[in-house]
Parts: structure tokens; C-alpha cells; sequence
């Protein structure tokens, strides 16, 4: 990570002012924290299924997030707790649904990998890997037919690059000109395959570029650069009507998911990504330029905690869906048109 100090706003921009950066601080650790209690409760059982966790990779939803705007579609994988947290979905309402209950944001029918809020414009947690692409196509083409601004951006990882519904909806969004950020996360296994392993042209960026779009490569350990990077891209997607690709690489910290015995990585490796690890790095730097001393760190932290905790409280309390309604949306009554 860069030690210059924090960009000053251009015009658009969100300042990086000390209340922002204490902010965005903030926010990735409500993230962590989350995470790492829903860890907690997987392995006693209160959360079941599949949890795919984001420890380690904050740093891209916490930049990127902020550029966005409310009108904005939002498409994301099963690896979405964070983008749904600062998106604006309730953390009461995540924890909830993680746990299967009926107050979670999808009823406690999706779970941790299909979190939904389309108040917020947060169309899921997508289980399929490369599934929210074509869906994001679809998004941004409505917006654009019916000349509504927004854009929609997609995060996907770079396993899904290998994908045909990566290669349609880039060539889609390209021939059709739709306001689409493409939004490559990039932490180098995918699964739980290398790269080089599975990818023939392991050169995200150029991949996306043979569709004609623009491309960047970010760094996502560094949440200024990926918030700078995401709101350069977004005004290009706004004012050109566009896709934009960004790649993310960032690393996560624990396994694939929980089931995940890891074998496919040193651990020095991931020692060695835990150096630039983004919270440390950016509360490191905040301190250096005198905008965050350790009690405020500390607070902050306290706060995410005490959070999580309240979440829990609530998931804990929620009802389970009532046997009478498992057939709600799944069928059509009967006599009904």
C-alpha cells in the first residue's frame, strides 16, 4: 500500500476526509466482525449450509460500495455478506436470514448465499458462480430501454472469467453499449484452483479489453484505490452509457468455505497477504497522518462488536417461517388467474 497521503476529493467525488475515513474504517470492520462470529456460529450449528466468507477481502466492498448511488442495481456472488451490510441491508436482517429464520431479508428461504433486498437494489447473493452476470446484463439493459439513470454493477470472481456467461455478457453489454460495471475480485484461487491453473489467459484485464471495453486493474487490499478506482469507472459508466471492467486482486484470508480443507495453498503465502491485510493497513495509515488515534480504532471496533452481538440477539428471537407458508410462492393457488 502506498504511504502518499489520502487523495484530496475531485468534483463528484466523496472526500476523503478524516469522518469518511473513520467511516469506511467502520464499515470494514462491521464486516469482519460479522464474519467472524457467523464462523462462530456455523460451527455450533446455528448456521447451516454453506458460508463462503469475505475475511480478508474488505477492503473491495468498502471502497467500491461508497461510489455507488441508491438508484444503482447491485449484483453480487455467494460470497456477498459485506456488499448487502453496506448496501444498507439491515445486519439484523443478514444474521437472520444466515440463520434460516423468517425475518431474515429473503424470509430465511436463501441463507448466506442468497441474501436479496430489491428495496436497496441488492439482487443477490448468486450460489451459481458466474450466474449474476447475464442477470446484470438483463438489469442494465431495462435501465437503458426505459431511460432510467442508474448503472448496475456486478462482482463476480475471477473463476467466473472462465465461464461462458462471462463471455456472453461481455459481449452483450460491449455490443449493446449498457451502463455495466464489471467488478472482477480477483483472490487468485478461485475455488480452489491457481489461476495459472485453470485460466489459459491469466491476463484478467486483457481478456475483458478483446470485448472493446476499458479495463483497470486495482489494488483490493487498499480501500482508497478501490474506492478511487470504482468511482472513476462509474462516471464512465454514467456519462458514456458503457461497461467498465475493474479487477479487484485481493486474497482472502480463510478457506473457499467452511467445508474447505485448503490444501492447495502455502500458509506462508497467506501470512504473507495477512501483512497487507485492509484493515490493518488502512487504520495503520490513518494513524500515521494523524486522523485516528488507537482509542478511536477501539471505539469503532466496539461498536461493530456490539452490533454483531445485537444482530445475533435478533436472529436468535426471529420466528421460523410457519409450516402453513412453505408453499408461499411456490404455487400458484388454486382457481386463482
Amino acid at each position: 500500500m502506498s504511504d502518499s497521503p489520502l487523495p484530496a476529493a475531485s468534483a463528484g467525488a466523496v472526500p476523503w476526509e478524516t469522518s469518511f475515513s473513520k467511516a469506511v474504517l467502520g464499515d470494514m470492520l462491521r464486516i469482519r466482525r460479522m464474519e467472524e462470529r457467523a464462523a462462530e456460529l456455523y460451527g455450533q450449528q446455528k448456521i447451516r449450509g454453506f458460508l463462503h466468507l469475505y475475511i480478508g477481502e474488505e477492503a473491495v466492498a468498502g471502497g467500491a460500495m461508497q461510489a455507488l448511488q441508491a438508484p444503482d442495481n447491485v449484483v453480487a456472488t455467494y460470497r456477498e455478506h459485506g456488499h448487502a451490510l453496506l448496501r444498507g441491508v439491515p445486519m439484523n436482517a443478514i444474521m437472520a436470514e444466515m440463520y434460516g429464520k423468517a425475518l431474515g431479508c429473503s424470509r430465511g428461504r436463501g441463507g448466506s448465499m442468497h441474501l436479496f433486498d430489491r428495496s436497496r437494489r441488492f439482487f443477490g447473493g448468486q450460489a451459481i458462480v458466474g450466474g449474476g452476470l447475464p442477470l446484470a446484463v438483463g438489469l442494465a439493459l431495462a435501465d437503458k430501454l426505459s431511460q432510467r439513470e442508474a448503472l448496475t454493477a456486478c462482482f463476480f470472481g475471477e473463476g467466473a472469467m472462465a465461464e461462458g456467461a462471462f463471455h456472453e455478457s461481455m459481449n452483450l453489454a460491449a455490443l449493446w453499449q449498457l451502463p455495466l460495471l464489471f467488478c472482477c475480485e480477483n483472490n487468485l484461487y478461485a475455488m480452489g484452483t491457481a489461476l495459472a491453473r485453470s485460466e489459459a489467459q491469466p491476463d484478467l484485464c486483457a481478456k475483458a479489453a478483446s470485448y472493446g471495453v476499458s479495463t483497470e486493474r486495482v489494488d483490493g487490499m487498499d480501500v482508497v484505490a478501490a474506492h478511487t478506482a470504482t468511482q472513476s469507472a462509474a462516471q464512465q459508466v454514467r456519462e458514456r452509457c458503457v461497461p467498465v471492467f475493474l479487477e479487484f486482486q485481493t486474497y482472502r484470508f480463510r478457506a473457499h468455505s467452511m467445508f474447505d480443507p485448503e490444501l492447495y495453498r502455502d500458509k506462508q503465502e497467506v501470512q504473507a497477504w495477512k501483512q497487507r491485510g485492509p484493515i490493518h493497513s488502512f487504520s495503520a495509515r490513518l494513524k500515521a497522518q494523524g486522523s485516528l488515534t488507537e482509542q478511536e480504532f477501539v471505539a469503532l471496533d466496539a461498536t461493530a462488536k456490539a452490533e454483531v452481538e445485537s444482530a445475533v440477539v435478533f436472529a436468535e428471537a426471529s420466528p421460523w417461517e410457519p409450516v402453513a407458508d412453505l408453499w408461499r410462492d411456490v404455487t400458484t393457488p388454486s382457481g386463482a388467474a
